[in-house]
């Protein structure tokens, strides 16, 4: 019989899981069912920048790795491997759009973990704006419910691309239409 040291979770655990489970392709982490290890003093800043004990993580590829197995169940988020599930603050979305391309094919997001999607039926465009200020938010999804915010550059080249249908003032990606705001708030 083989008894389980109860190892204390760490960055470095959870980087080496999230490296041997990524060799097959994208972890499937929606179906990975580990017990709760408690939270890790890993955050990400609203611009996108991971922090690790109260430090930003600057290599882009170990970023990467994390950002795979990211996982948000009901309003909270975690990083999860076949035998590790930790708790991260995310101050707003896991994610930023960092630019986009307008195809053939629709409005093609790059994030700042270089995803790629096309933004449509499967990748809907959703813009939330601050009840005091009325400030919009816009955000693209990712994956697995995992959203990311569209930055004010690529937000401000979306709304030039933009039309009114109905009573919605908005864009078009793949046949659909998102409405960014109401065509009666145009001046």
């Amino acid at each position: 019989m083989t008894t389980q040291k109860n190892v204390t979770p760490s960055a470095e655990s959870l980087a080496s899981a999230a490296k041997a489970a990524s060799k097959k392709g994208p972890p499937p982490v929606e179906k990975w069912n580990p017990p709760f290890c408690g939270d890790i003093d890993m955050r990400i800043a609203r611009d996108g920048t991971w922090f690790y004990l109260g430090t930003p993580i600057g290599r882009k590829p170990l970023v990467k790795l994390f950002s795979s197995i990211i996982r948000k169940d009901g309003d909270d988020y975690f990083l999860v491997t076949p035998v590790e599930k930790v708790g991260i603050i995310v101050d707003d979305a896991p994610f930023v759009a960092i630019d986009f391309e307008a195809t053939e094919g629709g409005l093609e997001f790059v994030t700042n973990v270089d995803d790629v999607v096309t933004a449509g039926p499967d990748h809907p465009i959703r813009v939330e704006r601050d009840p005091e200020t009325g400030e919009p938010s816009p955000y693209v999804l990712i994956r697995r419910n995992l959203w990311a915010l569209i930055d004010r550059k690529s937000f401000y080249r979306l709304v030039d691309l933009g039309e009114v249908e109905g009573e919605m003032f908005g864009v078009r990606s793949m046949d659909t239409f998102f409405g960014i705001i109401p065509a009666a708030e145009l001046d």
